[in-house]
């Protein structure tokens, strides 16, 4: 049996004026995966518990099959082991995003999709202003996406689980004043932000682009989590594709192939088609595919009802549709749809709620549905309250509500 699992992230969402008051899913023409709904089921799946801040970190992991309550300790560590870095039990990763402040408001939480060579560059001016202490360490990344590693040595970790800290992307438009760090080491992390300021001032390339990188913003700190290995806990390998660091970081995590796909770029500039080929190929080296695309939720995050919609429909067209006809021609198979958290338009941030699923495939019994979107999933009987049993369902049939 093969399965993939399709990933269109944060595409859950309201009802737009935009776009005839339907929501970007009703709006798409998307007959692939409308086909996944018609032939199989549809339902609903809540991965982010109320308790724990909305975000792909946490949405992703119960997408998973991992409780996020027991197993979650922050995203910066999931995407420091994306990078190949070793946490100890006394590390603590830290997010370090490039970001755009004007007015004291948070214009950009991408610094305007910061360019890789000029990020580096302004990651490693920051490091140059820690090289006197060890303890410290900037990791450059992907554009405006870098990480911050504290090495703990004597003593406890200036971390805790009272240290608070904020999304850049939540925060999009607001004031960052009620935003900063809080709690244990938050005085820390001020003060490192603080300092950026005058750093990326000085960098000259950053100077010359019409919208700089202002500062630097820390946060989604956590220590490194201990995960049960996938192929033991469901006994299935594994691959992911994906252009996100942190989906790299958890895959790395549970023992899963991670696939570089050429032209993935984490934006809606992304090769789809590239990936539907890619996901094709690796099901000829493991037994399960996630395929995930991060281009709706940053057309979300950027308040682009138009952009979602075309996301949606190269998602359905270059991913679904291809991946879903070649499962067939290879015998048994199953597929599934489902975005790991919503996305609202509205607020350009992540929220709290449930997110349509659509599954097809062997044994699976088709149900009334004929289509894939929030109003479908709302009618269906099925509604789990813990997203993370979803894969018990999709890959071993055990389903609980």
């Amino acid at each position: 049996m093969k399965y993939v699992l399709v990933i269109p992230d944060g595409v859950a969402d309201e009802p737009q004026e935009v776009l005839g008051w339907l929501t970007p899913l009703e709006a798409a023409k998307t007959p692939n995966m409308d086909a996944v709904a018609a032939q199989g089921i549809v339902g609903q799946a809540d991965h982010v518990p109320a308790s724990m801040p909305s975000g792909s970190d946490v949405g992703t992991m119960s997408l998973f099959g991992y409780d996020p309550l027991e197993y979650h300790t922050g995203r910066a560590p999931l995407e420091a082991a994306a990078q190949g870095i070793e946490l100890g039990p006394a590390d603590w990763a830290i997010r370090c995003n490039l970001v755009t402040i004007n007015d004291g408001k948070m214009k950009s939480f991408t610094a305007e999709q910061i360019p890789n060579e000029i990020g580096s560059s302004l990651v490693r001016d920051l490091q140059k202003s820690r090289c006197g202490d060890a303890s410290w360490k900037f990791h450059a990344g992907v554009s405006y996406r870098n990480l911050l590693i504290y090495r703990g040595r004597d003593g406890d970790p200036p971390f805790g689980k009272d240290t608070v800290t904020v999304p850049p992307h939540d925060i999009t438009d607001q004031a960052i004043e009620p935003h900063l760090p809080a709690g244990s080491g938050s005085e820390l992390l001020r003060e490192m932000m603080e300092e950026s300021v005058s750093i990326f001032a000085s960098n000259e390339d950053n100077q010359a682009r019409e919208i700089p990188a202002s500062q630097c913003w820390l946060w989604g700190q956590g220590s490194v989590p201990a995960l049960q290995p996938f192929q033991e806990k469901f006994g299935k390998t594994a691959a992911v594709i994906t252009a996100v660091d942190l989906l790299r970081g958890i895959a790395r995590l549970l023992g899963w192939q991670v696939i570089e796909v050429p032209g993935a770029t984490g934006y809606t500039d992304t090769d789809y088609a590239a990936k539907g080929r890619w996901a094709i190929k690796t099901l000829d080296e493991v037994d399960f595919v996630t395929v995930h695309v991060e281009a709706t939720d940053e057309a979300s995050h950027e308040g682009d009802a138009a952009a979602k919609v075309e996301a949606l429909e190269r998602i359905d067209a270059d991913i679904v549709g291809p991946v879903h006809s070649a499962l067939r021609d290879r015998g048994d198979y199953r597929i599934l749809v489902c975005p790991d958290h919503p996305t609202f338009l509205r607020t350009k941030t992540h929220s709290h709620g449930f997110v349509p699923f659509a599954m097809c495939g062997t044994n699976i019994t088709a149900d009334a549905a004929i289509d894939y979107n929030e109003p479908s999933a709302a009618r269906s009987s099925i509604c789990l309250t813990k997203g993370h049993d979803l894969m018990l369902a999709f890959l071993l049939d055990q389903w609980a509500n």
